[in-house]
């Protein structure tokens, strides 16, 4: 059994910019020659997230306007009231759908169905670097 860590590393826009990862972790796992076993990705941060999806522009919007209603900008925020910033919506954003995920591999290939795809959405409100931790775990 072996255990590979790698990083992604990325621009992104805030604002719930969606960007999708699958590509570049299925590149990761055909470099490690890994056969069969997951992978895991982690997001070390409170505003982004990780998750499947269809990476559509409607269903990607849908998305988006789904955590508007749920955690909607405007919202009088206890993080705000602290005065620091003003990205409590972020926070709780990213909070609902979580920092990792973790997707089988077999035959050197992610299982995922044919239109599922591994996206990372930034819920934040300006643009940053961002760092994925890719763990592959396997033979």
């Amino acid at each position: 059994m072996a255990i590979i860590h790698e990083r992604l590393e990325f621009e992104t826009e805030g604002k719930a910019q969606i960007v999708e990862i699958t590509g570049e972790i299925a590149g990761m796992l055909a470099g490690t020659g890994l056969r069969s076993g997951i992978v895991n990705l982690f997001v070390p941060g409170a505003t982004g997230a990780v998750t499947t999806l269809e990476h559509e522009i409607g269903v990607c919007r849908d998305f988006q306007e789904l955590f508007e209603f749920i955690a909607p900008e405007g919202r009088d925020y206890h993080h705000n009231r602290r005065g620091v910033d003003a990205n409590g919506h972020s926070h709780v954003r990213a909070g609902l759908l979580g920092p990792s995920l973790t997707v089988p591999f077999e035959e050197g290939e992610l299982r995922l169905g044919k239109w599922q795809q591994m996206v990372f959405i930034d819920f934040d409100e300006v643009a940053r670097s961002r760092t994925l931790i890719v763990t592959f775990i396997g033979e």
